[in-house]
Order: structure tokens, then C-alpha cells, then sequence
């Protein structure tokens, strides 16, 4: 059984646009372990990530040099679709063969934002999550287990899953199954089970456009990707936020109903009790101090996100080889922590300090691997090149922190 030791912190913060006639507010949510932030989203609903959301679109144009085809979801939104992630597709009209043609309306699901110059992009696979369960439109009857979970978990989970009807979509049983009971399994599954049927059948007959499924606010995800054995509390000091995760609790996960509380403190307000203004400091500072007394330099730039691992003001061991491995392998404990902490995604390229010896290369390299399989966004070591750069890749879910954040200056006085 494991210890209670998340909590989530959910707050709405003014926020001043030079683009909207009205003031507007942005949510925050905070996700602590232990008093030690692992996750922070900041959003505005008005301005609140496609990623997730099911629209009918409308093929405008197909290149083929680039084996690519461009989807219209609103009027004058085009997104990029891969003509590898076409497979499958799911048109509002019955086609004899499934090649795409300029004019076809199908069904496609937001995978990443635009970002500056670049077109959102777009799949066909469409996936529908839950707590426990993903149903996807690919791969037909085809069940997946998550790599995380221990034998005993999956044999158990795959004789449940064996009972249950997948002949209309496949089916990825995730890490949140293990120690799930029957009932809150048969739940989920049921509730998937009608927002899948309910789109699929019913969005083909909806007009060009039209927005079938709209993904969840970011504090709701976080509520849901929590193991109900590791969230101690949920906290918040607005009503409407309360009353939004009391029903989706109660729909969903009534065993953490008596976990969410309402603050009404007015003498000391939640965003000081929990000293949010230097947790966002915190994350957002280029320099990254290591408790051994070297330290981080974390730089985004355009193509990829660069991290300079410094000896700073360690004074360990005079042994310089000893000295480097040891500050090399607290920075990828912490370069890890920040990736999901900052949400950076994409290539990541960490400096570490000079190594001599293939031997602490390696030690280096295995700390690092296990530090990043504690991500719950995919995040995969590439390699480690001559000149002691690893390379890392980040899964994109959401945009940054940074981006997240914007030009929004959440210092108060």
C-alpha cells in the first residue's frame, strides 16, 4: 500500500490581456509530492489547447511530396495530418477505398498546438482516456497492457480485458489498473464504451466543423492521472472549480470525494500558504542549483531545449573524476524532475560535465534512464555522444511552462 503524498493545488489568478477588451483569469494547478512540486499547468480558457478535441474536418489539400494532407477543422484552421496517421480513418461519407481525396470529411483528433509557424497537427486514430483504459479507433480488437505494471497485475488485467467486447475498437490497459477493483473497472469501461460509441456514431452525421469531443481542463487530467492510492488532498479556493471536480468526482472517482476541500480563509490566502509566487520562480529561473552546490543552466531555444550541467561551488571530493561523476549524477536525478516540471518536450540536450571513463559514462547514463521512466509523459535517452551530450527526447502533450505562462507576470505586491 502506498503512502498518501499528492496533493493537488487549484487557483485562479487575474490576468491582464492586451488582446481582450475584459479582464481574465488564468487557473492554476499545482500537483505536490511530499511539499515538493512535481507538475505545474497554467491555462485560460479562452485561449485552452486543442490537443484532445475531436472535430469533423474537411481535406483541403494534399502534398504529396511531404506525404501529408491538410485538414480544415474551423473556418480558416488547417491542420497538418500525416498520411501515416490516416489509417483507419472514420468518414462521414462511405467511401469503397480509403485513399484521401481534396473535399473528404473525416473524423480527426488534435495530437499538438500550433506553434508559431507550424499547423496543428492531426491523427485519425482517435483515443478516448479514462483513469484506467484508452479506447482507440486503431487497431481493432487488439489489446495493450502498459510495460509498468508487474506480471501478476497483467495476467489479471488481460483475463478481465478477455470477457469484454473490443471488436469496434482496440484497447490499452494503463499503469492507474493496478489494484483497481472490478466494479470501478466496469465503470470506466462502460462510461468509455458510450462517449466511443457516441462520437463514432453520431459524429458522421454531424456538419464540417463541428467539435464532437472537447477535451478536459488540465486540473481535471491531473485529477485523473493521479493513483487514487497516492492522492492525499485536493485543494481549492474558488466555488466554481470545486463544484466542477465535486461532479467529476462523483461521476468517476467517488472513493476521492472526501479528499477535495473548499479554502475559504480569507485572512491568508491559498496562493501564499503555499508560497506559489517562488514555486513558479522556481520554475521558471534559467539557473538550477544542485544540493551538492553545482547547478543547471536550462536554455529553450527554437529547435530544442539545451542543458549545461556546472561544477559551481562544489567543494566534495578533490578527486576531480569522483567530483564530476557525483554532480553529473544529481544533475540527471534533477534534469529529469524539471523536464516534467517545466514540460519541456521535444530534443533535449544535456552537457554534462567531462567524463573520462566509459564506466561513469554508463553509471551516468543508467541514473538518468531510471530518473526519466518515473515521467508520465513518455520521455526516451537516445544516446550519449563523444562529447558528453546526451540526447533526450520528451513527448509533447501541452506546450511549456513558459508558454503556458506566457508574458503573465505573477509576482504579486
Amino acid at each position: 500500500m502506498k503512502t498518501l503524498s499528492h496533493k493537488l493545488i487549484i487557483t485562479k489568478v487575474p490576468y491582464v490581456s492586451r488582446y481582450a477588451a475584459d479582464d481574465q483569469t488564468k487557473t492554476l494547478s499545482v500537483l505536490m509530492k511530499n511539499k515538493e512540486c512535481m507538475e505545474i499547468s497554467c491555462d485560460i480558457e479562452e485561449e485552452r489547447s486543442l490537443i484532445g478535441n475531436i472535430y469533423v474536418g474537411k481535406v483541403k489539400n494534399i502534398v504529396k511530396n511531404i506525404d501529408a494532407a491538410f485538414i480544415e477543422i474551423k473556418k480558416g484552421v488547417l491542420c497538418f495530418l500525416p498520411l501515416s496517421e490516416a489509417e483507419g480513418a472514420i468518414f462521414t461519407t462511405p467511401k469503397e477505398h480509403k485513399k484521401l481525396v481534396v473535399g473528404d470529411e473525416l473524423l480527426v483528433q488534435v495530437l499538438k498546438d500550433g506553434v508559431k509557424t507550424k499547423a496543428p497537427v492531426v491523427s485519425t486514430n482517435l483515443n478516448f482516456t479514462g483513469r484506467y483504459f484508452v479506447f482507440t479507433t486503431k487497431r481493432k480488437e487488439q489489446l495493450g497492457i502498459s510495460n509498468k505494471l508487474g506480471e501478476e497485475d497483467r495476467k489479471r488485467l488481460q483475463e478481465y480485458a478477455s470477457g469484454k467486447e473490443k471488436d469496434s475498437f482496440g484497447m490499452i490497459i494503463r499503469t492507474n489498473a493496478k489494484g483497481a477493483t472490478v466494479e470501478e473497472l466496469d465503470a470506466e469501461y462502460d462510461y468509455l464504451k458510450e462517449v466511443y460509441h457516441k462520437v463514432i456514431d453520431f459524429g458522421i452525421h454531424k456538419t464540417t466543423f463541428s467539435l464532437l469531443m472537447q477535451d478536459e481542463a488540465p486540473y481535471i487530467k491531473q485529477l485523473r492521472n493521479i493513483r487514487q492510492d497516492e492522492l492525499e488532498e485536493i485543494i481549492t479556493d474558488d466555488k466554481g472549480i470545486y463544484e466542477e471536480a465535486y461532479e467529476f468526482l462523483k461521476a468517476h472517482q467517488p472513493g476521492d470525494l472526501e479528499k477535495l476541500r473548499l479554502y475559504s480563509d480569507e485572512s491568508y490566502s491559498l496562493w501564499n500558504l503555499y508560497g506559489l509566487e517562488t514555486l513558479l520562480d522556481d520554475a521558471t529561473r534559467t539557473r538550477v542549483w544542485l544540493k551538492s552546490g553545482g547547478y543547471l543552466v536550462i536554455e529553450p531555444t527554437e529547435a530544442l531545449t539545451v542543458i549545461d550541467v556546472n561544477t559551481g561551488k562544489y567543494e566534495g571530493n578533490k578527486n576531480a573524476d569522483a567530483t564530476f561523476l557525483k554532480i553529473n549524477q544529481e544533475a540527471a536525478v534533477e534534469t529529469a524532475k524539471q523536464l516534467r516540471l517545466r514540460n519541456i518536450s521535444g530534443i533535449i540536450i544535456i552537457d554534462f560535465i567531462d567524463m573520462k571513463t566509459e564506466a561513469d559514462k554508463l553509471e551516468v547514463l543508467s541514473t538518468l534512464n531510471q530518473a526519466l521512466k518515473t515521467d508520465p509523459v513518455k520521455a526516451t535517452l537516445v544516446d550519449m555522444t563523444k562529447l558528453n551530450l546526451a540526447e533526450v527526447t520528451r513527448k509533447k502533450v501541452k506546450k511549456s511552462l513558459r508558454e503556458q505562462l506566457g508574458s503573465y507576470d505573477y509576482r504579486r505586491n
